[in-house]
């Protein structure tokens, strides 16, 4: 196994590892320990600076319209082939549940790859995108600008289920 095979496998474990410990920091602070909480915070943080350093080192970070075109390609991916297979298989399994989220994930990646669009239209046209708050919702990940939506029209959440991105 070579370099870069390795770097792309560390890129992924420190992404996941990030991820992981975010929800683990969640559940720690929901059961009452917030020192707990901030320990898997801070580990998380540390996780995605590993992950940024493989990327930067693999030169996969490139200029804002690449980086642009490489998201709209991998949420067009998930929301054309990834997630829909993923849901057939769980559909013949009889996981009922692990249907419905990848099928609410399918929708949302869509909404994320036409963002991505609106976005690159602008940067080839070397201008920035309207400044607006996003909202995402906490129950499937819909991520909407402007304002939260009285009810997610993915998954039927109500708008408190919202979090505005800082």
């Amino acid at each position: 196994m070579g370099t870069d095979e390795n770097l792309n496998k560390a890129v992924a474990g420190e992404s996941q590892a990030y991820r992981r410990y975010r929800a683990f920091a969640d559940r720690a602070a929901r059961e009452g320990y917030p020192n707990i909480a901030k320990l898997f915070r801070a580990v998380s943080e540390s996780e995605a600076v590993h992950a940024t350093n493989e990327l930067l080192l693999m030169k996969a970070i490139k200029s804002t319209a690449e980086n642009l075109q490489a998201a709209i390609d991998g949420e067009t991916y998930e929301y054309t082939t990834m997630y829909p297979d993923f849901s057939v298989a769980a559909e013949k399994e009889g996981k009922k549940a692990a249907v419905k989220i990848f099928d609410e994930t399918q929708e949302v990646e869509h909404f994320h790859a036409a963002y991505y669009k609106e976005a690159l239209e602008n940067v080839e046209a070397k201008k920035d995108i309207a400044a607006r708050d996003y909202y995402v919702c906490s129950v499937c990940g819909n991520t909407v600008p402007n304002e939260a939506p009285d009810e997610c029209p993915v998954c039927r959440a109500k708008k408190s289920s919202f979090r505005k991105v800082e």
